[in-house]
């Protein structure tokens, strides 16, 4: 699926979504989207541009799901506290989610995670507060 100069993967597709995932790349998204998590887009990378950020916070009922890569020097981590950061203060509703460490969504389910465990993780990600 195509995706408009500078936004973000299939946004035509989830944009009207009250709850967003959002992940750094297209095998994460692909695989989320395999496992039934078809409210996922990708930012192609953790730095979102200014039109990705105003994608996100174009509604004021949006929660947004960060889901971005648990790497072993804590970057992903780093970078998904940033961004939410970042959106609560735009007022959106921001939750991190929290894989074993060193994994990413692909990672994670090419490891054997099931539906069911990502599942877990997206309820016990925890909300950000400015």
């Amino acid at each position: 699926l195509p995706r408009p100069k500078g936004g973000l993967f299939s946004w035509n597709t989830i944009g009207t979504s009250t709850e967003v995932i959002l992940v750094e790349g297209l095998f994460d998204l692909a695989v989320l989207w395999q496992a039934g998590f078809i409210n996922t887009t990708c930012a192609f990378g953790t730095h979102l541009t200014q039109a990705q950020f105003l994608q996100l916070s174009d509604r004021p009922d949006r929660q947004v799901f960060i889901a971005f890569d648990s790497d072993p020097n804590g970057a992903g981590q780093q970078a998904a506290q940033v961004l939410a950061q970042r959106l609560q203060h735009a007022g959106v509703l921001t939750h991190i989610i929290e894989l074993p460490a060193g994994y990413d969504p692909n990672s994670f389910f090419t490891a054997g995670a099931s539906t069911s465990d990502f599942a877990r993780c997206l309820q016990q990600a925890h909300l950000v507060r400015s």
